[in-house]
Order: structure tokens, then C-alpha cells, then sequence
């Protein structure tokens, strides 16, 4: 009977030691880069805009020894000219994971007539969409929507961005944008359908939102807001800051890429998702990180 009993428990322990084990094994993991910023011209300060493809082209490499599940690029894919994309684009779409966007303001450093051409040039379902993966719910956000750059001066939404800025009295630099109404409901929207499907939620967007930084959204404090109302939110996921930058608020993490353009060396990151927590593997330039949530 004793003997019995020592069985059963040992078996007990045993189980839970391999539900332990298995709730601390990542469910799948996705490569994140953010600004390439990638055009044939010189250098510029810490910028070395050529160097890039050369980078990414390496990027592109480790990625395809892993098991990822999608990569993100974070937003200007380049720096100038609608030329570029040619160029650098072949290298990302070598992945052999499926590679997502979003917009930078860079990446609308193009002649007017090319200006809304370029999502589609990248590939993109919409300026704004989200995807699953498992549990998780990623959100891809426009932080161009409202922009002194994504659209020809003297066009209907350039006017509509002016107006915008003016009557906010936004003192965010005008090379920054915003989110306008109808993307802040979408957000809402996909946001609730997130959380009564129980699922964890990630954000990308080219545009940190927070801490405060002059880099930040024009309506970032909006944002934030709306994100503290839904406890599925664990994570907002950016570029644009090249130096990098980390905050935590109201339970979301919110993580500032290192820019790949900035020196010789560089950066990019593979993130593996866990139950609780999330760990990104820095390389080059970006750091290592864990980043827990309740």
C-alpha cells in the first residue's frame, strides 16, 4: 500500500512537473527590424543608408535558420526615393517566413505620384490590419494616417492633417504623425473582438507612443488610453526612436527598436511568446529583454 502510494504521488509530481515544463516551452516566436532606412546615398552622421541591404541581406539569413513564425518590419524601409524599394525589397522577400509592414515616415520620402503607391508596394493588405497567430491577436498600426508627409501638400487629407495639427495644438515635430478617427474606431473594434475571444494582443506601429519622447505620436496619450481600457493588451512594439527606448504603463510594455541604419554595426531581434511573458533576442545593436506580464 505504501509502496502503492509512493507511486502515485512520484507519478503526480511527475505530471506536474511536465505541465511546468510545457507552459514554460514558447509557443512560437516572430523576427521584428525596425528602419532599414535603406537608399544609395552618403552617409549620414550615424546613418549609413547603403550599408543596409547589406544588413538586412544578413538579417535575412539568420532568419531563415529559424523557425519563425512572420517577421515585422517596423517602418521606413527606406530612407528616400521610390527607386529604393526595388532594390531592398528582393532581400526581404527572400524570407521564408511571411514578412509584414508598417509605415514609417520615410518611407513616403517619395515624389508625390508615388505617395499611394507605396503600401501596395510593400506588399500591404491595407495602411492598417491585424493578423493571428495562435492565441495572439498583432495589430499593424498607421501612425501616417494623419501626415505632413504620406500625402501631396495642398491634397484633401494633407489639409485635413494641417487642421488637425493646428486645432490640436500639437507640439509633437510635424515629421511625427498621427491616428486619425476612423483607425482609433477599427482599433477599438478589433480590440474588444480581441478580448472577448480571450486573446493576448501585440501592437506594431513605426511611431512610439510611450515614454514620453519628442519622437512619439501626435495623439499618443489617445492611444494609450484606449489601450489601458482592454486587459488584453500586453505589448506596443515600434521604431522611429533609432537609439531604442522601453517603458512600462497601466500593465503594457512598450518597446523602442534600435534602427538597423544607425553605424556599421546592426540590429534586429528574434521574440519568442510564452504564456506569461515574452523574450527578445537581440542582435547587433538591440538589447536582450524580458518582458512579463500578469
Amino acid at each position: 500500500m505504501i509502496r502503492l502510494l509512493g507511486l502515485i504521488s512520484f507519478a503526480f509530481c511527475a505530471s506536474v512537473l511536465a505541465e511546468e515544463k510545457k507552459n514554460t516551452k514558447y509557443k512560437f516566436s516572430f523576427g521584428a527590424i525596425a528602419d532599414c532606412q535603406y537608399c544609395e546615398a552618403p552617409d549620414g552622421g550615424k546613418r549609413k543608408y547603403s550599408s543596409s541591404k547589406e544588413k538586412l541581406h544578413q538579417c535575412v539569413e539568420h532568419f531563415n535558420k529559424e523557425d519563425l513564425s512572420f517577421v515585422i518590419h517596423l517602418g521606413d524601409f527606406i530612407d528616400r526615393n521610390f527607386s529604393s524599394f526595388d532594390e531592398i525589397l528582393p532581400i526581404y522577400n527572400s524570407l521564408n517566413a511571411p514578412g509584414y509592414h508598417v509605415l514609417g515616415n520615410h518611407d513616403f520620402e517619395v515624389a508625390d505620384e508615388y505617395k499611394e503607391l507605396v503600401p501596395k508596394k510593400l506588399g500591404m493588405p491595407a495602411k492598417y490590419y491585424d493578423f493571428k497567430i495562435k492565441n495572439w491577436r498583432f495589430i499593424c498600426l498607421d501612425g501616417n494616417d494623419l501626415s505632413f508627409i504620406a500625402y501631396p501638400k495642398g491634397s484633401e487629407m494633407y489639409k485635413k492633417s494641417e487642421e488637425y495639427y493646428r486645432k490640436k495644438k500639437i507640439s509633437s515635430p510635424k515629421w511625427n504623425g498621427g491616428i486619425g478617427p476612423e483607425q482609433l474606431h477599427w482599433l477599438r473594434k478589433t480590440l474588444e473582438k480581441a478580448e472577448d475571444s480571450e486573446e493576448k494582443v501585440a501592437l506594431f506601429c513605426h511611431f512610439p507612443v510611450y515614454p514620453p519622447d519628442p519622437h512619439n505620436l501626435w495623439n499618443a496619450k489617445e492611444v494609450i488610453a484606449l489601450l489601458e481600457e482592454f486587459s488584453c493588451v500586453k505589448a506596443y512594439i515600434n521604431g522611429h526612436n533609432h537609439k531604442g527606448k522601453y517603458g512600462i504603463k497601466g500593465g503594457i510594455h512598450y518597446l523602442t527598436c534600435k534602427g538597423m541604419v544607425d553605424t556599421n554595426e546592426s540590429a534586429y531581434s528574434i521574440i519568442r511568446m510564452y504564456p506569461e511573458y515574452l523574450n527578445i533576442e537581440g542582435y547587433g545593436r538591440e538589447s536582450n529583454r524580458t518582458l512579463e506580464w500578469e
